[in-house]
């Protein structure tokens, strides 16, 4: 018996039962993160939720990469939109950036 390790809803894909995106799981996976260091960062999960998703995302590869660049076009837009709407508050915001002061290790 096969277990739904994703599902989908609100526009989007979800570990099932979770409020975990499938996007946090891939782009941790392309990154070259292993499942058991994907489950210590969302301690919500279950290793075999983890690896459930990954091999989701394996066995529909096309799509969901077809799936995430959408939504990285859509991030986009929104975010020159939201520049373009307010320029002085990231200008400000560039401003604070290039005033504080820089850590050293």
């Amino acid at each position: 018996m096969s277990k739904p390790y994703v599902e989908q809803r609100d526009g989007g894909y979800w570990v099932a039962g979770t409020r975990v995106s499938l996007d946090s799981i891939v782009y941790a996976f392309l990154a070259g993160q292993t499942g058991e260091s994907i489950a210590q960062s969302f301690p919500v999960l279950t290793l075999e939720q983890v690896y459930g998703s990954i091999a989701f995302y394996l066995a529909d590869r096309t799509e969901i990469d077809a799936y995430l660049e959408k939504a990285e076009a859509s991030f986009e837009a929104m975010r020159q939109a939201s520049r373009e709407a307010d320029p002085m508050f990231y200008q400000k915001l560039v401003d604070a950036r290039r005033h504080m002061p820089t850590i050293r290790q």
